[in-house]
């Protein structure tokens, strides 16, 4: 929800304006909507083009024209992130940490997560980090302050890693015999 309201105020600036702001996964400037484009696309065409669907079949799901939708792939046509999300979706991969990942300028890590475990954790983290962060630090969420946001995306990752290592653990003594 952060970066929806983000990219729109991008939109509001114009082509050529950037908003700098650092994003939570430290693309130097926001991406304007040119930039935006060109990202989707690339993650679009290579949702479609890695799809066990055909490009006609994927068009009729989304219910656009198979011509638009190749206009879509080359960045030659524009395309909104409802529209979007829609292709993504058709095509299997998870859209909103797809989008995400894309418009922070992780284009790679989209591409290479979209259909991963790592696409799903992120689908699942996004949608619920908002409404728990709202619950967590209610009033205090006020007393954020952006520069803590590498710190703290470092912490989730070292926190992540320890509880993944401490479930190894548990399975390894749980088959040692006793």
């Amino acid at each position: 929800m952060f970066f929806l309201f983000s990219y729109m105020r991008c939109a509001r600036y114009g082509y050529d304006s950037v908003v700098h702001r650092r994003s939570f996964f430290h693309a130097p400037a926001r991406v304007i909507p040119r930039q935006a484009n060109a990202s989707l696309a690339h993650i679009l065409a290579h949702a479609i083009e890695s799809s066990d669907k055909p490009r006609h079949q994927i068009a009729r799901e989304v219910g656009i024209h198979r011509e638009t939708l190749l206009r879509v792939m080359r960045g030659d046509r524009p395309i909104g992130l409802d529209e979007a999300a829609l292709v993504l979706d058709v095509c299997g991969a998870f859209p909103r940490a797809s989008m995400i990942l894309a418009l922070a300028g992780q284009e790679d890590l989209a591409c290479e997560w979209m259909r991963s475990e790592m696409g799903e954790f992120l689908e699942d983290f996004f949608t619920a980090l908002p409404g728990q962060l709202e619950r967590t630090l209610g009033r205090r969420v006020e007393d954020l302050r952006p520069r803590w946001a590498n710190g703290t995306s470092q912490l989730v990752a070292r926190m992540l890693a320890k509880h993944i290592d401490d479930f190894a653990n548990r399975d390894i003594a749980m088959a040692l015999p006793r």
